[in-house]
């Protein structure tokens, strides 16, 4: 999990009001997208929140929950795309159909969502929040860099993208004059925000409860250590 660094800012973003709730809900199904699971549960009475924004998941045998943004939001289910890389993820990833996983949220600050020329661009997991936030701006272009083409099969999940696979880079193809939504690794974010200093940046840190209580994903904006639950995921690259 990674931080942003001092220059990014947490200037206005529109968070839809949503009620956090948690709740034990039922897996639909775990299914496998390239080496990624997705992970379909029930809704229940929970929010899907805005584009963006995450949900704590139990991690079944862990003791914490583990923090991922909201894939998909189809009626009656919500979706999580994960990368099963530790104890956490991999308990996650083993979750079969009709288990019951409890699941809190929405949490945080999403995407602001009133732009006019909407550009999604991602790196491997950070395709994660791409579906959701497709749908709900109507299907933008696309520009996401994977690894590798197994791990490039994510990139069916999100309509009208471009794909690229290293060596090349999501910011060899950025085009300019676009609102850039962007979320993947610390030096891709990096590289997008030189590029397009009003891209809206989705970061990730270590988190234990979402919320704000344990100060766990503390991280340092324009000077000030700031939960970044709180203030994020989502901050403003300028």
């Amino acid at each position: 999990m990674r931080s942003p660094t001092p220059r990014a800012t947490s200037r206005s973003r529109c968070k839809k009001e949503s009620v956090r709730r948690r709740e034990a809900l039922r897996v639909v199904a775990n299914e496998s997208v390239g080496p990624y699971s997705l992970i379909r549960v029930e809704r229940g009475s929970l929010d899907p929140g805005s584009p963006g924004q995450f949900f704590m998941l139990e991690a079944p045998g862990r003791l914490l929950p583990r923090p991922m943004s909201l894939c998909q939001a189809p009626p009656g289910e919500l979706s999580f795309l994960l990368e099963p890389i530790g104890p956490g993820t991999r308990a996650l990833a083993a979750v079969e159909p009709r288990e019951k996983i409890h699941v809190f949220g929405p949490l945080g600050n999403g995407y602001r969502l009133d732009v006019e020329r909407p550009l999604l661009v991602g790196g491997g997991i950070g395709v994660a929040p791409f579906p959701y936030l497709s749908a709900v701006l109507g299907s933008p272009p696309a520009i996401l860099g994977f690894r590798s083409d197994w791990h490039a099969e994510a990139a069916s999940l999100v309509p009208n993208a471009e794909v690229v696979v290293e060596p090349t880079l999501v910011t060899e193809r950025l085009r300019p004059d676009h609102d850039v939504l962007a979320c993947g690794p610390e030096p891709m974010l990096e590289a997008v925000r030189e590029l397009a200093p009003n891209a809206q940046l989705a970061w990730e840190a270590p988190m234990a409860c979402g919320y704000g209580a344990c100060y766990g994903c503390s991280v340092e904006i324009d000077g000030v250590l700031k939960r970044l639950c709180v203030a994020g995921p989502v901050l403003e690259a300028a």
